[in-house]
């Protein structure tokens, strides 16, 4: 015999189950779309003049790996946080995920416009608008769940240095880069 508390129970954890799948469907199909557009990003990288600072080739899918894991932790924990909310998903809830999609979005296209069409100047303005919506989502995050916000910084220091080094790597390359 079932419980009233266990049968009410259920669904909510049935919903926070399928809210995780689908937050971790949407970071690893971010990774994706990126991946494809990196197919021969580790010839192109050796190609490249670097900075003495930049990390290896080799540091660059353990990293984003780990990170694509936080980020989907983190929106899972704002949308769990929103079904439980007493009355349902907030707009700072919404607000908060929708920012978290759209930096997806900017995200994955970095990967398209330095590695498969080789534009530095648009790959380095999309990563400062990427960093811009990261930090703005971690806001958002934090807002609703510190753990979440947490998970976001690892993400937003790592983006801060993919900044830096994409700068680097577009003006020591110009003739690579699109100058």
């Amino acid at each position: 015999m079932t419980s009233p508390r266990s049968a009410s129970s259920s669904p909510s954890a049935a919903r926070s189950t399928a809210q995780m799948v689908v937050w971790f469907g949407l970071s690893f199909l971010t990774a994706a779309i990126g991946a494809l557009a990196s197919v021969d990003a580790k010839t192109f990288y050796a190609s490249l003049t670097q900075p003495a600072w930049a990390p290896p080739a080799g540091a660059f899918g353990p990293v984003w790996t780990a990170l694509f894991v936080m980020m989907a932790l983190a929106a899972w924990r704002v949308a769990r946080d929103g079904l439980h909310a007493s009355n349902g998903f907030r707009w700072r809830h919404r607000l908060a995920l929708g920012l978290f999609v759209v930096q997806l979005v900017v995200n994955g296209l970095w990967s398209w416009l330095f590695f498969a069409w080789h534009l530095g100047q648009a790959a380095f303005i999309d990563v400062l608008v990427l960093w811009t919506l990261i930090a703005v989502t971690l806001i958002a995050f934090w807002r609703i769940s510190r753990l979440a916000g947490l998970l976001m910084l690892p993400y937003l220091a790592w983006v801060t240095l993919a900044s830096a080094l994409t700068w680097s790597v577009w003006q020591a390359n110009p003739a690579l880069l699109g100058g």
